[in-house]
């Protein structure tokens, strides 16, 4: 493929237990990686106002902030304190320059079994996010999660969802879509969903399917260690117009959150080139 290094982001979770976010910085930039995105905990740690100094004078573009979302608690007090958190990422989002916030839907509450009720309940608070996000030139990055995380992580489980919940809000570009292929690979509606979701893509994430996965969201692969066609996905998503960063974002218990943090970007760097 040979894409430039200057289309390669690295989503700070790929370097999670090894590095902090300032450590994470400078490590990224050392390896010529111009372009990142940040997690909540970890700019907390560092103090908002310091990470987006240390951010801008690094030159690091933030592809996106992780993240939003997670808004289908059936108990009231929960949801506004789900909606406040929300609210606080925005700003977080857009005092650091990110692109966009990354929302997902949420799972289903422990007693909970009406999948369709969750599903309504976290397109309602999206919508309440709106004016929030629109008064602060944020976009929320509506990310269709995989299905086997339905239950654990997000009702919003496939991109023709988040394309009719994009119609549904009409928010214009106040809410795109993150396309992740680890999560829409499978999907046969791909090709039709992705073209359809032209406009709407502000976000796009790569890592592999390893066929002999052994965990539901911690065991990812580098881009060309598993199944999935990352080349072809990139291509189709770039038939959209979507002219941004491919982001790199592996979480991975059993074996790149063991290795040195240098070696695990200089392996994004190349694999970047190569498979996507």
């Amino acid at each position: 493929m040979n894409n430039p290094i200057d289309r390669l982001s690295i989503n700070q979770v790929t370097t999670r237990d090894q590095w902090s976010l300032v450590e994470a910085i400078d490590g990224y930039a050392r390896h010529g990686v111009t372009a990142m995105a940040v997690w909540a905990d970890k700019l907390r740690e560092m103090g908002v106002g310091a990470a987006a100094r240390r951010l801008r004078d690094a030159g690091m573009t933030v592809t996106g902030y992780c993240a939003g979302g997670d808004l289908t608690a059936r108990d009231g007090v929960a949801a506004r304190r789900r909606i406040d958190e929300n609210r606080r990422m925005i700003d977080e989002a857009a005092a650091i320059g990110s692109r966009c916030l990354v929302v997902i839907g949420g799972g289903l509450d422990a007693d909970d079994r009406d999948l369709p009720g969750a599903r309504a309940r976290a397109l309602e608070r999206v919508a309440e996010l709106v004016p929030h996000a629109r008064a602060a030139g944020m976009t929320l990055a509506l990310e269709p999660l995989h299905p086997m995380v339905c239950a654990l992580r997000s009702v919003l489980t496939t991109l023709r969802q988040a394309n009719d919940w994009c119609d549904a809000l009409d928010a214009g570009p106040t809410v795109g879509i993150a396309v992740d292929t680890y999560c829409v690979w499978w999907d046969p509606e791909l090709a039709a969903q992705i073209a359809r979701a032209a406009g709407r893509i502000v976000a796009f994430h790569v890592a592999d399917w390893l066929p002999d996965t052994c965990d539901l969201r911690l065991d990812r692969g580098m881009p060309g260690d598993g199944v999935v066609d990352i080349a072809a996905i990139r291509k189709m998503v770039e038939a959209t117009g979507y002219t941004g960063h491919h982001e790199v974002e592996i979480f991975s218990a059993r074996n790149w959150w063991r290795r040195d943090p240098d070696e695990v970007v200089r392996v994004c760097v190349e694999r970047h080139a190569r498979s996507v």
